[in-house]
């Protein structure tokens, strides 16, 4: 692990208040360096200069815990990544956390079988990638409100996430989405959406990046009751038309 690396983990992390043992550290570099050599063959990230990735992708995904903060106490919860990409935030989540158990779903064969590589490199326990669409595993009897908290930083708007996310929550569990840029209106414009599949918005929570003045934004929705069952509708409806 280079230097440079660990002392700008140890930095940014420092400053939301984690702190990671050797192994933890040495788990993240394997997981960048494998990125960046897959990313040489397929399309997983635009970022990867190394300071980039740790500040834009890593401390990003692990700033989570301005929210729950429960996660440094050890709390152990069933989380589902939705539209995970090349990981994120699962990925930094399970190293940092590892007692929790997740599930990180992508739409792409390619991407998941790269989850998997890396899985096994990390000697990861309790995670499983699926590849599909939000809107078939959220209608599936062993995934549907099975899971304490949904994240997703894919993009798309916050009715068409709640769509896809909020089937996968259970009961008093909590959907929490990571944003960027200006959100008001867009969470004004989502909230009869999050009302209808069974979720009530509980805090806007904004924040800078470490060292950056780049602007996130994490919407916390609590799931209230359960989703009705029409919910998801059928793949590729929530994007074309988002409810409103």
């Amino acid at each position: 692990m280079r230097d440079s690396f660990k002392i700008q983990m140890e930095k940014q992390l420092g400053e939301i208040g984690i702190s990671l043992d050797e192994e933890k550290m040495e788990q993240f570099f394997q997981y960048y360096e494998m990125l960046i050599e897959k990313n040489k063959v397929m399309n997983l990230t635009a970022i990867t200069e190394e300071e980039e990735v740790i500040t834009k992708h890593f401390v990003d995904s692990l700033s989570l815990v301005k929210v729950l903060p429960e996660l440094k106490e050890g709390a152990v919860l069933r989380i589902i990544d939705v539209g995970t990409g090349g990981g994120f935030p699962g990925i930094p989540l399970k190293i940092a956390f590892p007692d929790c158990h997740f599930t990180l779903l992508d739409s792409l064969n390619k991407r998941v079988k790269f989850l998997e590589e890396v899985f096994e490199a990390l000697h990861f326990n309790g995670i499983d990638a699926i590849h599909g669409r939000a809107e078939d595993f959220g209608r599936d009897s062993s995934r549907r409100e099975q899971y304490d908290l949904a994240v997703s930083r894919a993009v798309a708007n916050l009715s068409t996430l709640s769509e896809y996310c909020l089937p996968f929550v259970k009961k008093g569990g909590n959907f929490i989405a990571y944003k960027s840029g200006e959100i008001e209106e867009e969470v004004k414009a989502a909230g009869h959406a999050v009302e209808i599949l069974g979720g009530k918005i509980k805090e806007i929570v904004p924040f800078c990046l470490p060292g950056t003045d780049m602007k996130r934004t994490f919407v916390w929705i609590q799931k209230e009751k359960n989703t009705p069952k029409k919910y998801p509708r059928k793949a590729g409806l929530p994007s074309k038309e988002p409810l409103v």
